[in-house]
């Protein structure tokens, strides 16, 4: 059923592995290895993943039935192997060694089950059987050791069952005793929010992430065709849209490429370009989809220009290039605040996010544009892309819209008072009772003092210029008391972030911890936060999210590090979420990737989540995904191999002093520092090693980080010429506890927040 084991675990293979000059290295070694968290325990199953709510009762390992590692499927199999075990006993064998055997055999089920049988790293050999307490196991080999060679075929093991119990429980013990069973199933630290969402001291919710796409221009949006296909397509700034596949392959050629006309530059922090996509609802039927683009009209006048397009009839992978049609077209009195977002609602309309159209403090008018409800800029626009006009425009007005029959206002409009919209969604609601469903939450970039999230609602004034977040802006605009404003759900300070990236409601199946989470982003700070509802105040609470914290992320695939600046959010077809990063803000950079949420700490059931995408033909050769960020494992593994090699050195460096001193005199040795200066060559210096995201499949070397900002490598190293073994041991538990940090990869010139 298992693994062949290797008694001792995955650690003593490690160290077996490695060289070593003495039983002592070893030793120390071995605790090393195990202080720095290579195979820290945490919740997680025998297949690496997080542990689960079962769907249905378990009948036989019912211990585990509220949360664990086992399905009803796992439950059954486990039972058959009892009965078939307990055949071979009598009925005292029965009432003597039952429980220890059922004990043991649903140990598989602990959402601890991992570390019971040192699986945490899945590249090391699997136990037979999990780790028992010393007290536990001696019990259980004095009344039970016949029955050992029914439960494993580990030659060590069964040969231990006519010695010494201690020499058995010897190769089942774990270093530590708080996760072997049955103390892990009485120790209230790690049982008391096992399955909730883990947070760290400061309540910040630990979430990791696996890497999906790199070598990306600015990608602006990712979005589903809600075919069944399960496709994914996304947007760079340039002006390119590319198809990714189930299979996590991107396709050669790409849907459409409108780089000619679209209007942008390589300036770091330029907001033109190609910024919004959306399918039409019934895109399997009429292959109809919407774009959103900065171009130069008549006279290089800027505009923004809302199409229509439609797929090639030969090939279901690409935009027919001859079909757009032009729905909307206004133009831009400045470069900036160019808004973006296109939405379809529930209720089938095309949602349209425009900019008030930039500068800074919206000047143009007596109140600005976004106070002016005959201007289509600062709104956020509602037109129904179906059928044309009786006046002649490509689009019907719906009936209720909010100002149809308010003089002057333009009839489209559906909410106003909005700076700079950058990126909004549309609530999935609750997968079983819907509620939520169809709200639509926005982030607004906010001016120099406050960002906010909106929920809009239809006729609302959201206030721009007259207040900026809950605070007034134009103060003669706030104190008139006609102006009704729609107040944010949320809204922080610019010591957080510059430059609010609107994100989306968590209606995903394989992170129920999730599920209601609004998650969103800072594009300047590189912050990702959420915020949960109270449903009876209807007050919305901020959570700020950590990622890459090795001891939460442990797993296989998962990576420590994003780039800094968050772009825009994004949800599949699944409902899964996403987020889409550059290192080096830029239309014409390829350091964007795209990032996938993972919950360590809760999954769905085992094939609850599973789907079967609709098959579409490809034409254009696939290209395989290659990852590029480095996973917490890899990043253990190669912490914990560093801090042998020194170790080694360091044990041959005192050994050759040994054996010097036993010679006779000799030079008064050297101290600690001159043997490091001693030991590199003049004119170098050291380098800590770093990556940026480039194109796929290739690694370019990221900029040297400003001195004194060293990650925790840097400090690993000043940390180990500084520390003996046992201070330096403690240090790395501390370091690794509170994790790593995104990386925080600085663009030349300096980024320009989006919007200021």
């Amino acid at each position: 059923m298992l693994r062949t084991s290797t008694p001792g675990g995955a650690l003593s293979s490690w160290a077996l592995r490695l060289p070593t000059s003495s039983g002592i290295f070893h030793l120390c070694l071995t605790f090393w290895l195990g202080q720095v968290g290579l195979l820290q325990g945490h919740p997680q199953c025998l297949d690496y993943g997080p542990p689960f709510q079962p769907p249905v009762h378990l009948e036989f390992c019912s211990d585990y039935e509220s949360f664990g590692c086992c399905d009803q499927h796992k439950d059954r199999r486990l039972a058959a192997r009892y009965r078939d075990i307990m055949d071979y006993f009598d009925l005292g064998g029965h009432e003597l060694c039952g429980g220890y055997i059922k004990d043991i055999l649903c140990q598989e089920c602990s959402p601890y089950a991992a570390h019971l049988y040192d699986a945490e790293n899945p590249r090391t050999p699997l136990r037979n059987l999990p780790a028992l307490c010393s007290d536990y196991c001696s019990a259980f080999h004095s009344s039970c050791h016949s029955a050992i060679s029914l439960l494993t075929n580990d030659r060590r093991l069964q040969g231990s069952r006519e010695k010494d119990g201690a020499h058995f429980c010897h190769l089942l013990n774990l270093p530590d005793e708080d996760y072997c069973f049955p103390n892990v199933l009485r120790n209230d630290h790690l049982n008391r929010n096992l399955g909730v969402v883990a947070e760290d001291q400061q309540g910040c919710l630990q979430l990791c992430l696996t890497e999906v796409a790199n070598g990306l221009k600015n990608p602006v949006s990712m979005v589903h065709a809600g075919d069944g296909t399960h496709r994914f397509f996304v947007a760079e700034q340039v002006g390119v849209v590319w198809v990714y596949l189930p299979d996590g392959s991107r396709l050669e050629q790409p849907f459409l490429d409108l780089k000619k006309i679209v209007l942008t530059t390589p300036w770091v922090g330029d907001e033109r370009g190609f910024l919004g996509l959306a399918f039409h609802p019934r895109f399997r039927r009429n292959r109809k989809f919407y774009i959103y683009y900065s171009c130069l009209g008549k006279k290089k006048v800027e505009k923004i220009r809302i199409s229509e397009m439609k797929l090639s009839q030969a090939d279901p992978n690409k935009a027919d290039p001859r079909s757009e049609r032009v729905i909307l077209e206004i133009e831009e009195p400045a470069s900036n605040h160019n808004g973006g977002q296109l939405l379809f609602g529930v209720d089938g309309y095309l949602y349209i996010f425009t900019g008030d159209g930039g500068q800074a403090g919206d000047p143009f008018g007596k109140f600005g544009n976004a106070q002016n409800k005959s201007s289509l800029l600062g709104k956020v626009l509602r037109i129904n892309v179906n059928r044309a006009g009786s006046d002649g425009r490509p689009y019907r007005v719906p009936p209720d819209n909010p100002f149809v029959a308010e003089p002057g206002a333009h009839p489209a409009v559906y909410a106003y008072g909005v700076r700079n919209m950058w990126r909004c969604a549309v609530d999935r609601g609750d997968p079983i009772t819907r509620r939520g469903r169809g709200r639509m939450f926005c982030g607004d970039v906010g001016q120099n003092r406050f960002e906010e999230v909106d929920i809009i609602v239809k006729g609302g004034n959201y206030g721009w210029r007259a207040k900026e977040g809950f605070e007034c802006y134009d103060r003669k605009l706030c104190h008139n008391a006609s102006l009704g404003d729609i107040l944010p759900i949320y809204a922080y300070g610019h010591a957080v972030g510059k430059s609010v990236t609107g994100g989306y409601i968590y209606r995903g199946c394989e992170s129920p911890n999730l599920n209601g989470l609004y998650i969103f982003g800072d594009f300047m700070s590189g912050r990702l936060m959420a915020l949960q509802e109270d449903r009876k105040t209807k007050k919305w609470k901020k959570r700020d999210i950590c990622l890459g914290n090795t001891a939460s992320c442990a797993f296989p695939g998962l990576i420590s590090t994003y780039s800094k600046f968050i772009i825009s959010f994004a949800e599949d077809e699944a409902g899964e979420l996403y987020f889409l990063a550059t290192a080096y803000p830029s239309a014409y950079a390829p350091h964007g990737s795209i990032y996938k949420f993972v919950d360590p700490s809760r999954r769905a059931p085992p094939g609850k989540c599973k789907y079967k995408p609709v098959p579409v033909k490809t034409k254009s050769k696939r290209v395989p995904f290659r990852p590029l960020a480095q996973t917490v494992l890899d990043l253990l593994k190669e912490q914990s191999e560093k801090a042998a090699r020194k170790f080694s050195n360091a044990t041959l460096a005192s050994s050759r002093e040994r054996a010097s001193s036993q010679k006779g005199p000799s030079k008064k040795p050297a101290s600690p520092t001159s043997s490091r200066k001693a030991s590199q060559r003049p004119g170098t210096k050291k380098r800590a090693r770093g990556w940026s995201p480039g194109p796929q499949g290739k690694r370019k070397p990221s900029p040297k980080p400003p001195r004194g900002r060293g990650g925790p490598s840097a400090q690993l190293r000043r940390a180990g010429r500084s520390l003996p073994l046992p201070l330096l041991s403690r240090w790395l538990t501390r370091a690794h506890a509170r994790g790593e940090p995104p990386r925080r990869v600085e663009a030349a010139h300096g980024a320009a927040e989006r919007g200021h």
